[in-house]
């Protein structure tokens, strides 16, 4: 199994916070939030072949693994997106390096799955995201960033400060790109959610384009879990509707 070290960020003073980005960008996303909470020490994660950190060949498990040997044990783990899904997986496999996890507008499986009624995103347009990055990878990741903000009242400034930001690192390479797709196709953690026993705590945009609010309501209700629906937020809340998620990620954060 590859351990590379990844390229991690580490800020701040406090209890220790890893963050994990989504596809496309890089943990430049998250440039704001020190600032906000800086009673925390923010480990930022950069996922293999994104930003400043190299490919790792294999799947989600060797991902999950590279950050495990990246980041300090026993840290309070928060994932965007297919961030979320990674960090999720993390929890489930590695406890004792997890100690409390929080989810922001992800899925446990991000294709929609029509035979089993759940909702996400279509295979066709996944199907076409994979073909179209052989073509034009900026081209690609700029109509994903546009379908991030989509719905969101600022989303003509949620692009911009998100192209901002991911600009400011390293070209996402190819290769991480495919992995990384394949994820949000593949992976499917749904049966495995009620054996996550660390608080969660799952923040999700009511507008989302990516992850429809329906998936709210299939998700498990566990005694250690706990959501937020921001009403006007799309995919990328902690961009559009800064404060509120902050809020809501610090009266989380203040229990542990």
């Amino acid at each position: 199994m590859d351990q590379t070290k990844l390229h991690v960020s580490s800020i701040g003073q406090g209890p220790d916070v890893v963050m994990l980005h989504g596809w496309g960008v890089n943990s430049a996303v998250f440039t704001a939030l020190p600032d906000l909470l800086p009673q925390y020490r923010f480990h930022f994660v950069d996922l293999p072949g994104f930003g400043e950190s190299d490919v790792i060949a294999g799947d989600i498990n060797d991902w999950v693994a590279s950050i495990i040997a990246s980041v300090p044990k026993s840290a309070i783990w928060l994932g965007w997106s297919l961030g979320g899904l990674v960090a999720t997986l993390a929890a489930l496999n590695y406890p004792q390096h997890v100690s409390a996890l929080c989810t922001i507008a992800s899925s446990p499986c991000f294709m929609a799955r029509e035979e089993q009624s759940w909702p996400g995103i279509p295979p066709n347009v996944l199907a076409q995201f994979g073909s179209q990055l052989t073509q034009d990878l900026e081209k690609t990741i700029e109509r994903f960033l546009a379908i991030q903000a989509m719905g969101s009242q600022t989303a003509k400034g949620d692009i911009k400060q998100l192209r901002e930001w991911v600009l400011a690192k390293p070209q996402p390479q190819f290769s991480a790109l495919e992995q990384g797709l394949a994820m949000l196709t593949n992976v499917d953690l749904r049966t495995e959610l009620t054996r996550i026993e660390q608080p969660w705590l799952r923040i999700w945009g009511k507008l989302d384009g990516l992850v429809p609010r329906r998936v709210i309501k299939l998700m498990p209700d566990l005694s250690n879990s706990e959501d937020v629906i921001l009403p006007k937020a799309s995919h990328a809340p902690f961009i559009s509707h800064t404060d509120d998620f902050v809020i809501a990620l610090n009266s989380w954060l203040e229990k542990y």
